[in-house]
């Protein structure tokens, strides 16, 4: 019998977890405490003005995405 393919076993498996904010099932849901804490520390770190709190998941994870960068945190 043969089995299938698992890629938990693969040595070097694709990420699922780098999936494009826009394709978030809940990508217009309200960004977490999580993120709007992280993206505060992020943005008086970068010296930019603090974004408003009412971001959705993926605005909020796309800006943190880009401070992280602009931080050399990328």
């Amino acid at each position: 019998m043969e089995h299938a393919h698992n890629p938990k076993l693969d040595d070097h498996p694709g990420s699922n977890t780098e999936k494009d904010p826009e394709d978030w099932v809940s990508g217009d849901e309200p960004m977490t405490g999580a993120q709007a804490s992280y993206l505060t520390t992020l943005s008086e770190e970068a010296g930019e003005v603090v974004p408003s709190d009412d971001l959705t998941k993926a605005e909020a994870s796309k800006r943190i995405d880009a401070l992280r960068a602009e931080l050399g945190r990328a």
